[in-house]
């Protein structure tokens, strides 16, 4: 049995899950280069140190050895996390060393260097849980502050604060990818768990309206069978209530269907939100419309009508801003819902209606409704109205 596709909800999480594995292309090599080179800044004076110091050849191959090793320490660290980690121990060791380099380097080379524990901050955000991180932190920033006196740098305060907000901004970053895939896993199972929760449904109206339809179907052919030899008379009978009961299945199940087919206003809303996003078009969408008392061939009206406007604002429109808007009027025919959807937009290529909106104009009028679509001062707006009843009220927006 094949699997599924993704979907589009799935990808996203799969994308974002893959934050910091092994590039698969040099596209998502370059990104994660993008990403890791800028904090390589505090090596700037490790490297100055190098090149311009009076120390030693010895000396200068020592610390080139000594930072090539803490740079490799920590690049592996960081890719690794972010992928498939190492183990808890292997993590703290590798830490270790790190902040075992940086005093070692900065004792025998200098102030230059006390930015190396900047990188061991990073590392401690990242990798250590919250609880641990906490007590890291401000442990590698003692250990600054211990080692710049050390070294007679005196202003190795100015640092502190550095080392301190970026060890807790990589935890709190950290936290806020792991809940981001958290709620996205959550909401893909959601939309999974519905669709199930669907199809059982439509498996248990299937049954109750064909169960007992088929089964009085096989009932009455069985009786029909053993009385065609001697009663053809009852037979017939029995072969007329097969057919009464299968027009009355077959009554029932397009009523199912059309239901099952009925579009639905609080779907298409929260369609046209989506939509409207994804098209970088700023919505303002009713999130929580009322519908009560509103006939199931005005909502389904109102409904078609919300999507062939929606589409038209994605595909033709080039409209920056959509604003859609439901109310309820009383008009001397008695009240009304109405569904307003307007845009700053171009209005589309101004041939004339197309046939979109002949045919909602007709889908409209069957319901009772009617339709206004045309041009504003700074856009397009579509108008359509059908019968309702109930209470005013405006759902909320979004």
């Amino acid at each position: 049995m094949e699997d599924a596709p993704l979907s589009d909800e799935e990808t996203r999480v799969n994308r974002l899950v893959r934050i910091g594995e092994a590039p698969r292309n040099r596209g998502e090599l370059m990104r994660k280069l993008i990403w890791v080179v800028p904090w390589l800044v505090f090596l700037a004076s490790p490297f100055h140190d190098l090149l311009d110091g009076d120390d030693s050849a010895a000396v200068t191959a020592a610390g080139a050895a000594g930072l090539l090793a803490f740079v490799g320490i920590y690049l592996t660290i960081v890719f690794r996390n972010m992928g498939t980690p190492f183990a808890p121990a292997t993590v703290i060791l590798l830490v270790a060393v790190l902040e075992a380099l940086a005093v070692a380097l900065s004792l025998a080379l200098g102030s230059d260097w006390l930015g190396l524990f900047v990188y061991i901050s990073v590392c401690c955000g990242i990798t250590f849980p919250i609880r641990l991180a906490y007590w890291c932190v401000p442990a590698n920033t003692a250990a600054l502050v211990l080692v710049g006196l050390a070294v007679g740098q005196r202003d190795a305060w100015g640092l502190v604060l550095v080392v301190l907000m970026v060890g807790y901004s990589m935890s709190g970053v950290r936290q806020l990818i792991h809940t981001t895939v958290e709620l996205r896993k959550a909401r893909a199972t959601v939309a999974r768990l519905a669709a199930n929760e669907e199809r059982l449904r439509m498996a248990r109206d299937l049954h109750d309206l064909l169960g007992h339809s088929l089964s009085l179907i096989t009932l009455k052919s069985e009786l029909a069978g053993r009385m065609l030899p001697g009663h053809p008379d009852r037979a017939a009978q029995q072969v007329a209530d097969i057919e009464q009961v299968s027009r009355q299945a077959l009554v029932d199940v397009r009523e199912a269907v059309t239901g099952y087919r009925r579009a639905r206003l609080a779907d298409e809303l929260a369609g046209a939100q989506v939509a409207l996003t994804a098209a970088a078009i700023t919505p303002r969408v009713p999130t929580e419309p009322d519908l009560t008392g509103v006939p199931e061939e005005s909502e389904s009206a109102l409904a078609w009508a919300l999507r062939e406007a929606v589409t038209n604002v994605v595909r033709h429109s080039g409209a920056r801003r959509c604003t859609v808007e439901l109310l309820r009027r009383q008009t001397l025919d008695g009240p009304v819902l109405e569904l307003s959807v307007e845009d700053d937009g171009s209005g589309g290529s101004g041939e004339g209606p197309g046939n979109g909106l002949a045919g909602l104009t007709e889908r409209l009028a069957k319901a009772g409704g009617t339709l206004e679509a045309g041009r504003t001062k700074g856009g397009f707006r579509l108008v359509a109205r059908v019968p309702a009843d109930g209470p005013a009220h405006v759902g909320s927006e979004a």
